[in-house]
């Protein structure tokens, strides 16, 4: 029976291509968990690969490197990760340096963000195993407070972030006086967050990419 073909490419090599593409992507992304990944799936489809065409080394090596994966995979998910938050009164000197370091990649998600230390703001700044993983900036606007920023790095974009930092406006004493939290976005990874953390649409608000969380 004739081998099934497409553009006169045999369909093993296909899946040659695919579980390539797959490992390509997986190199070109910040995130660990997403690397991890990516690759989990590209080394399992050229594990596959390396076996069917008779390559032993293909094939052994990469399903290693899927069990490699899996350990690592199950390590970040189920790990306890110890978060800390520092406050920027006495730390402005690091957090202007943090923020130009990240400008760019800030920049794409909260594209109008601007730094102010002479507003009433409240800046954050939210430590992760003793590792900087991101900035929360919200101002102060009587019984709320209006998200400026909320950045993470890119290896620590997971949601744990986020999560820690609303419980911690949830449980601390004295932010107790906030009733609701509003962020502004629309850009659609950051609607996914946002709705991910609990953040539903204000859909009375003239701008209807307005979110609010109540506390």
């Amino acid at each position: 029976m004739k081998e099934f073909e497409l553009l006169n490419i045999p369909l093993i090599e296909w899946i040659g291509y695919v579980a390539s593409t797959l490992v390509l992507i997986s190199l070109s992304l910040s995130s660990i968990l997403r690397l991890r990944i990516f690759n989990l799936f590209g080394a399992a489809v050229f594990s596959f690969y390396g076996f069917y065409i008779g390559s032993l080394p293909v094939g052994i090596m990469n399903l290693i490197i899927v069990f490699t994966n899996l350990y690592y995979l199950q390590k970040l998910y189920f790990q306890k990760d110890k978060f800390e938050i520092v406050e920027s009164k006495s730390n402005q000197e690091y957090v202007l340096k943090f923020l130009n370091h990240f400008k760019k990649d800030i920049q794409k998600y909260s594209p109008d963000f601007n730094l102010d230390l002479n507003k009433n703001q409240i800046i954050l700044m939210v430590m992760r195993n003793m590792n900087m993983a991101g900035i929360f900036v919200a101002k102060d606007d009587g019984d709320r407070l209006e998200v400026e920023l909320d950045y993470v790095t890119p290896q620590y974009r997971d949601y744990k972030n986020g999560a820690f930092i609303f419980s911690h406006f949830r449980k601390a004493i004295k932010v107790k006086e906030y009733k609701t939290i509003i962020a502004n976005s629309q850009n659609p990874q950051q609607i996914k967050y946002l709705k991910k953390m609990g953040f539903i649409q204000d859909k009375s608000a003239r701008n209807k990419k307005q979110y609010f969380l109540r506390l």
